[in-house]
């Protein structure tokens, strides 16, 4: 090889490396800035509503592209390798761990204009005490159960309020339908989903039943993991009476708004979009929403929700004024009505009101509380995968409930330690 072929692959290799150091950010030789945006939105009809507002920004903002990354299971982590190399997408969401996870990562948005009108529900989750705001919420979640109401109407069953109730009905869907609808439908091909259920129902499990809530002895290290049993059990008891899926191991999400418009499925704890969806393929479906019911007698039923999707802005980003450009945009009200409707949730902001498929649904229940995902306030970071792994071996029948809870006390004193 001669000195200058030398010389000029020496110098394409340390520009490769140059190049991937750098910030995620990039301005273009044109003069136009390219940012970066990381999201956990993984359904397409959710994924289009924001993408329809992106392609409004940058008309109206011809200097600045988003680059927009939806990567799914991977999304965690991709940005714990960033965190990992302090080099984050200028844009990103927190998912609800916007400041016990991406504190020391994300820029203030107090002084942006859209705060006053933040529902006050948030700010446990998104303010300091110092008055800090950590991301803008794209909406809000109310998560609990989807069901098919025509099914439902056809068998005679009512809408459940309890978890007995609830048992009911699916052994009800079971027997009238002969097999032919999943009394209860649960994509467990992504085991986050399997999470999902365990999450929501620990809540009423553990923590707003005045005579069975342990969420100090959660937060402090000194919880008794064998209250944690039951719920594992009544997983396994549906799965052993077949009123799951029998491909529960391996069902994706992306089959939902199919089989619920085939009238399949009766009852699942996929939400958002579902409901459109589905009634898109089959006009005479009505998918209705419910809160998670009661366990404990007495009880009330609760939502378990708080921020779906966030923004935030990377602190460190070469571009953080264009970034909050962006956030700003995301928060005129015709935007953030249109990704609220987009992903069938309500908006995060008081001036906005939103209509969307399952308000009748929302108005119906709107004196239910709504309680924070279980995970996000009771456990140390990492519970969730492990939410996942050990519901996922539950099922496949790998362990006991008995030994689900045991290694869940384990990796909850692990996580706690660090």
């Amino acid at each position: 090889m001669n000195k200058k072929i030398m010389l000029l692959t020496a110098a394409v290799f340390l520009t490769m490396i140059l190049s991937a150091c750098g910030n995620n950010s990039s301005s273009e030789a044109n003069g136009k800035v390219t940012l970066t945006l990381f999201s956990t939105m993984s359904n397409s009809g959710e994924r289009k509503a924001f993408e329809e507002v992106i392609r409004e920004f940058e008309k109206e903002h011809q200097q600045i592209r988003i680059d927009a990354n939806f990567p799914g299971n991977s999304y965690e982590d991709m940005i714990r390798v960033k965190m990992g190399a302090n080099d984050m997408p200028d844009l990103f969401d927190t998912h609800g761990w916007a400041k016990l996870r991406y504190s020391e990562y994300v820029a203030d948005l107090k002084e942006m204009d859209w705060v006053k009108q933040l529902d006050p529900s948030l700010d446990q989750i998104l303010k300091d005490q110092d008055g800090k705001v950590y991301a803008y919420p794209l909406n809000q979640a109310k998560d609990g159960l989807s069901f098919n109401a025509n099914l439902l109407k056809e068998y005679g069953i009512e809408v459940p309020r309890t978890l007995d109730e609830l048992k009911s009905a699916l052994l009800t869907v079971k027997e009238k339908s002969k097999g032919d609808v999943v009394p209860l439908w649960i994509p467990g091909g992504d085991n986050s989903n399997i999470a999902q259920v365990f999450d929501e129902l620990a809540t009423p499990l553990l923590i707003t039943d005045q005579k069975h809530q342990y969420g100090k002895e959660l937060e402090n290290g000194s919880f008794d993991w064998s209250l944690y049993t039951p719920l594992a059990q009544f997983m396994k008891d549906l799965k052993d009476q077949d009123l799951l899926n029998k491909d529960v191991l391996t069902a994706k999400l992306s089959q939902a708004p199919e089989l619920m418009a085939q009238n399949k499925i009766a009852f699942t704890f996929v939400g958002g979009s579902l409901g459109p969806e589905a009634t898109e393929l089959n006009s005479s479906i009505k998918v209705g929403t419910m809160p998670v019911p009661a366990i404990h007698k007495g009880d009330e039923q609760s939502w378990i929700g708080g921020e779906r999707f966030t923004v935030a802005a990377w602190k460190g980003s070469k571009h953080l004024k264009e970034a909050k450009q962006f956030i700003d945009f995301l928060a005129k009200p015709e935007n953030a009505k249109k990704i609220a409707e987009g992903t069938s949730s309500e908006t995060a902001l008081k001036q906005v009101k939103a209509k969307n498929y399952y308000s009748t649904f929302y108005d119906q229940y709107e004196q239910v509380k709504i309680e924070p995902y279980f995970d996000r306030k009771y456990l140390p970071s990492g519970m969730w995968a492990v939410m996942a792994t050990t519901g996922q071996e539950l099922l496949a029948g790998s362990i006991t409930p008995e030994q689900l809870s045991k290694k869940m006390e384990e990796e909850y004193k692990r996580l706690k330690k660090q």
